[in-house]
C-alpha cells in the first residue's frame, strides 16, 4: 500500500480509505469485521464512517459495529486513522429535535461524544462536517472545535460535500481566529463521469492544503463495468447504478468506457479508482465493500500503471469541465 499526507498535515495515509456506510444495512457485523481487517492486513490506514450511518431507525449502527472491532484489541484502533461525521439528525423518524442535529456548539459536543461511546475510543483522528450548515457561523463552530481539541478529543477537521468558497471561508475565519489549523481535508463527489469538482472546489481545496477524498469513485457502480454485468448476468442494474445509467447518452458512454477499458485488458472499477489516483491533490478514494471480493478489485486498482494513450482516451469520453476559471469565466 502506498501512504500520503493528508493535505498539509503530517499525517500519513493510506491511498485508499475504506467506506463503512455498507456495514449494517448490507454487510452484517461479522463480514464488516473481515472486510476491516482484510482492509488492515492490505495496509489501508483510513477508514471513513458518520454517524448517522446505518440509517433509518439504525443510525449509529455502523459506528457501534467499528467500535466493537477496535474493542477487539490487537492494536486495532492504534493503526487506523479513524474520520467521522457530524451533522445529521439522528432522530429514527426523520424528525431532529431543536439542536440535534447540523452544527451549533450544542450539536458539536453532543455528537461528539455520542460518536465516541459507540467508536469506544476516547479520540476521533479527522472529525469532518458532512454538509454547510447555513444557520451556523464558522466563528461558532470553530470555538466548538477548539474546545475539543484542547480536550484531547478530536484532532484534525476535514469538510463534506462544501463548495469552494464555503472552503475558503471555513478557513480564513480559522486563520483569523489564531490558533486553529482549520479544514484539512475536503470529501467531495468525484469520479470520471461526475467531474464538476474540477472548477471550483478542487482548486479552492489544493489552494488552501486541503486533502481531496473523493466519494462514490464508481459513480454509485456506473463505472464499475454495469453493462458487462448486464449481459453476463441478464439482469439489468439496480439501485444507484440504475439511477446514473438513465438515457441513452449515458448508456453509450459507459459502453464507450468499458469498451476502451477492455481494448486494455483491464477492468472497469479498477481504472475508475487508478484513475483518480492520478490526479492532482486526491489524497484516496473511499471505497464502500459489501464483500471481501469487492475490497480485493479495489486493492487491485493501487498496482495500476494508466498508460498516457488510456488517461487520453479516458479524457475523450469524459472530458471534464476544463482548468478554472476558463471553465466558466470563457
Amino acid at each position: 500500500m502506498k501512504y500520503t499526507q493528508l493535505g498539509r498535515t503530517g499525517l500519513k495515509v493510506s491511498r485508499l480509505v475504506l467506506g463503512t456506510m455498507n456495514f449494517g444495512p448490507h454487510t452484517d457485523e461479522a463480514d464488516s469485521h473481515a472486510i476491516m481487517d482484510a482492509a488492515l492486513d492490505a495496509g489501508i490506514n483510513f477508514f471513513d464512517t458518520a454517524n448517522v450511518y446505518g440509517l433509518g431507525e439504525n443510525k449509529g449502527r455502523t459506528e457501534d459495529i467499528i467500535g466493537n472491532w477496535f474493542a477487539k484489541g490487537g492494536e486495532r484502533r492504534d493503526k487506523v486513522v479513524l474520520a467521522t461525521k457530524v451533522y445529521g439528525n439522528m432522530g429514527a423518524d426523520g424528525a431532529a429535535w431543536p439542536n440535534h442535529d447540523k452544527l451549533s456548539a450544542v450539536n458539536i459536543r453532543r455528537a461528539v461524544d455520542a460518536s465516541l461511546k459507540r467508536l469506544q475510543t476516547d479520540h476521533i483522528d479527522v472529525y469532518q462536517f458532512h454538509h454547510v450548515d447555513r444557520d451556523t457561523p464558522f466563528e461558532e463552530i470553530w470555538q466548538a472545535i477548539d474546545v475539543l481539541v484542547q480536550q484531547g478529543k478530536i484532532l484534525y477537521v476535514g469538510s463534506s460535500n462544501f463548495p469552494g468558497y464555503k472552503i475558503a471561508q471555513a478557513n480564513e475565519i480559522a486563520a483569523r481566529r489564531g490558533g486553529t489549523i482549520g479544514l484539512v481535508s475536503e470529501q467531495c463527489l468525484y469520479n470520471l463521469y461526475e467531474r464538476r469538482a474540477e472548477m471550483e472546489v478542487i482548486p479552492a481545496a489544493q489552494e488552501y492544503g486541503l486533502g481531496i477524498i473523493p466519494w462514490s469513485p464508481l459513480h454509485g457502480g456506473a463505472l464499475g463495468g454495469v453493462l458487462k454485468k448486464e449481459v453476463e448476468g441478464g439482469r439489468r442494474s439496480e439501485g444507484l447504478a440504475a439511477g446514473n445509467m438513465s438515457g441513452p447518452d449515458v448508456r453509450a458512454k459507459i459502453q464507450a468506457y468499458e469498451d476502451l477499458v477492455d481494448k486494455h485488458g483491464l477492468e472497469p472499477g479498477e481504472v475508475a479508482l487508478a484513475w483518480l489516483l492520478t490526479r492532482p491533490g486526491v489524497t484516496g478514494p473511499i471505497v464502500g465493500p459489501r464483500t471481501a471480493e469487492q475490497l480485493e478489485s479495489a486493492l487491485r486498482a493501487t498496482e495500476l500503471d494508466l498508460s498516457e494513450e488510456l488517461l487520453a482516451g479516458l479524457d475523450e469520453i469524459f472530458p471534464g469541465p476544463g482548468p478554472s476559471p476558463e471553465a466558466f469565466a470563457w
